[in-house]
């Protein structure tokens, strides 16, 4: 049994509250006295202990991509996030080859079967593409595009081990709509993304089941008065969950709080939508056999297209603080709850409460750098 003792806490249902808790690898009490016999993690003054983040969109980090297809690195993404506090993610993939898809699915399906203990948990797959519009292809590549056949998806999904819990689809395209009703018959989320659709199509995704959009701003059809597209759409709409990429370069300030000031908080998530350079120097890295330059924070191909980011959570939470404006705590919620409701774990994950698992991101108040991360109570990152 671990503990931390007297510490500044975000629990569920009571904000921010000096309190205790105690845990093994679930939480086991929440308060003012701890439990005999735990061991204390000491803590700093300006310490305070959130649950672990959860990052629905994540390609690669730390010179690693969920499309390399292996162990090894998966792992190296999983300990690399472990870094920000992100305790749980969805290994995400791009439009390629069938073969190389279903490659990173036997991955995924075996690291989950592995379960280790290290880094932050695999929660699954977001199956980014191929099936998306040409015209908003952004920095996937334009030859592995596919028409979204059921039978298709079910072949990734089987070799997955039935883990993708995300699809980011054009609604506008061939057999959508089939594939959205049919998503949605199996609990799996349909994220209307990479797409040239306007409003009408959007409401027929609705319609069909589609409750989220992918990367809100980015490689989608923009407002205007006349046709107010994917992002009209989604300022509109409050049933989808809108991912927002918070790294100032991806979607500006304004933006960014134009979207808050329009969704109600509990349908907003933040995501990184990192690849491979994350947590590595700036210079030439690759996405899909791309070359893409990371400099001064921003990764983008030869031709100047955004290619993903390195943004790290931690960074996307204070980014909403401190330059948008959002409460702590609602800020919090959009890397935590918010995509654990999107996940249908939040009875388990995205908030501190007695049951749930012991998640935990502990930052520095001032600097929001992480301290330690905590997964399933056994530490996997300390500073």
């Amino acid at each position: 049994m671990k503990c931390f003792k007297n510490a500044i806490v975000y629990v569920d249902g009571e904000g921010l509250k000096k309190t205790t808790v105690c845990f093994d690898e679930k939480i086991k009490k929440i308060s003012r006295c701890a439990i005999s016999g735990a061991e204390v993690i000491e803590l700093p003054e300006n310490a305070i202990v959130l649950p672990g983040f959860i990052d629905e969109h994540i390609h690669g980090a730390g010179g690693s991509d969920a499309m390399d297809g292996t162990l090894k690195d998966l792992s190296i993404i999983a300990n690399t996030v472990a870094q920000e506090g992100t305790t749980g993610f969805l290994a995400t993939t791009m439009t390629q080859s069938k073969e190389n898809i279903i490659n990173a699915m036997k991955a995924v399906k075996e690291y989950r079967e592995n379960n280790p203990e290290d880094g932050a948990r695999v929660l699954g797959v977001h199956l980014e593409g191929p099936f998306i519009s040409a015209k908003h292809k952004g920095a996937q590549p334009l030859e592995y595009i596919a028409v979204p056949f059921v039978k298709t998806f079910e072949e990734y999904n089987t070799a997955s081990g039935n883990a993708i819990k995300i699809v980011t689809l054009a609604p506008e395209v061939e057999n959508a709509n089939e594939l959205v009703s049919y998503l949605t018959k199996k609990g799996i989320v349909s994220s209307i993304g990479h797409s040239d659709a306007g409003y009408v199509k959007v409401d027929e995704a609705i319609a069909n089941g589609a409750t989220n959009v992918t990367h809100t701003y980015n490689a989608q059809t923009a407002l205007h008065h006349r046709e107010i597209g994917i992002v009209g759409s989604a300022l509109l709409r409050d049933e989808l969950n809108c991912e927002l990429i918070a790294d100032t370069i991806h979607v500006s300030v304004p933006a960014l709080k134009l979207m808050v000031k329009n969704k109600p908080n509990d349908k907003l998530t933040l995501i990184t939508d990192a690849m491979r350079a994350k947590g590595l120097a700036d210079g030439e890295s690759e996405l899909g056999g791309q070359v893409v330059i990371v400099r001064n924070g921003e990764a983008r191909l030869q031709d100047g297209t955004l290619a993903g980011s390195v943004l790290k959570m931690n960074r996307a939470i204070e980014n909403m603080v401190k330059k948008v404006g959002v409460p702590f705590t609602q800020a919090v919620d959009y890397a935590t709850i918010n995509p654990a409701r999107t996940l249908k774990i939040d009875d388990e994950a995205g908030s501190i409460k007695v049951g749930k698992r012991a998640d935990f991101a502990v930052i520095d108040g001032e600097t929001y750098d992480v301290l330690y991360t905590i997964r399933g109570g056994k530490v996997v990152y300390q500073k």
